[in-house]
């Protein structure tokens, strides 16, 4: 995942599961090491578009919605992937088999966010370390994807965050994602007021 995108990540994350629609751009900076400038020029087209306003003491989003498509737009799942693996077992024991250091994505994180699927699914995307599943052996007819987990992906849970697990879904080319897709739009039309 590039750099800007931990930042699309945090400010949807607090919208949507922290609640706030508030930060500063000094925080953001101090939270991921990285420079204002950096930081600045991750919120340049969410402001421009007037998504995020930037005031002088503080960053406010305005509208999350487009946050989310920006990000969803930027994203590219595929280039996250670090092996494409067969596991002949049912989706349920692939996610009962996964480490703790493992954090669910896409479809499986839409299953343990909601507690319901809007569609059967046979791919189990996790976020992990390769070198922590050396039995993973690249296959041509894959329905597990290893996608390389940043540094700070743990700190929202066991599951990709809200936002991300919409966007990682917006970007998956399988027929039914575009109905968890679907599916995640009415539940941030239901909880959050947006994508109605």
């Amino acid at each position: 995942m590039k750099r800007i995108e931990l930042i699309y990540r945090d400010i949807l994350y607090g919208a949507f599961e922290g609640k706030t629609r508030r930060f500063t751009q000094l925080g953001l900076s101090k939270k991921f090491n990285m420079s204002l400038s950096l930081v600045h020029h991750a919120l340049k087209p969410l402001v421009k578009m007037n998504a995020v306003e930037v005031k002088s003491r503080e960053c406010i989003v305005i509208d999350p919605k487009k946050v989310l498509y920006h990000w969803a737009s930027k994203r590219n799942v595929e280039k996250d992937i670090i092996v494409k693996a067969r596991i002949n077992v049912p989706v349920r024991d692939i996610e009962r088999s996964m480490r703790s250091g493992d954090v669910y994505g896409a479809y499986s994180a839409y299953k343990f966010l909601f507690h319901d699927v809007p569609a059967d699914y046979s791919e189990v995307y996790m976020y992990g370390n390769l070198a922590v599943h050396r039995g993973l052996k690249p296959s041509n007819n894959p329905n597990v994807f290893m996608l390389k987990k940043d540094t700070f992906l743990d700190r929202y849970g066991k599951t990709t965050t809200i936002a991300q697990t919409f966007v990682d879904l917006w970007n998956i080319k399988s027929w039914y994602a575009k109905e968890f897709v679907t599916a995640l739009g009415k539940k941030l039309g239901e909880l959050y007021g947006i994508l109605e």
